[in-house]
């Protein structure tokens, strides 16, 4: 049984991390956003380079991360962090990249200064 359960756990962290990567986040009009226009925020809490993310569980649902695969590299300003969960997701300048659930539209930055530790990443 313990076998089968890492390989369901495997097949799992696999098929998300391939089905819901992004490509590298790019910038536009002044501000990083996702493959598909979406805006990219960073969060306060996340430490600059620690190579974590803050934000998981209930954060995550409200400000899903920008994932990236296990193929992925790191370049420039770009890096790539490990979650808790052990999937990767993309990192501009050392800081968690992450769209907003409030956000409807491409250019849309509803996400911008909540709580006064959401920011638009630029």
């Amino acid at each position: 049984m313990k076998i089968f359960s890492i390989a369901v756990f495997s097949f799992i962290a696999f098929f998300f991390s391939t089905v819901y990567a992004e490509p590298a986040p790019k910038m536009s009009g002044g501000m990083l956003v996702n493959g598909t226009g979406m805006t990219l925020y960073t969060f306060d809490n996340d430490p600059s380079g620690s190579g974590k993310s803050a934000c998981n569980s209930q954060c995550a649902a409200l400000w899903p991360p920008v994932m990236a695969s296990d193929s992925d590299k790191a370049q420039g300003d770009y890096s790539i962090v490990t979650r808790d969960d052990r999937s990767k997701q993309w990192a501009y300048k050392g800081k968690p990249l992450y769209t907003y659930a409030g956000d409807k539209k491409p250019g849309d930055t509803a996400g911008d200064n909540v709580k006064e530790v959401w920011h638009i990443a630029k």
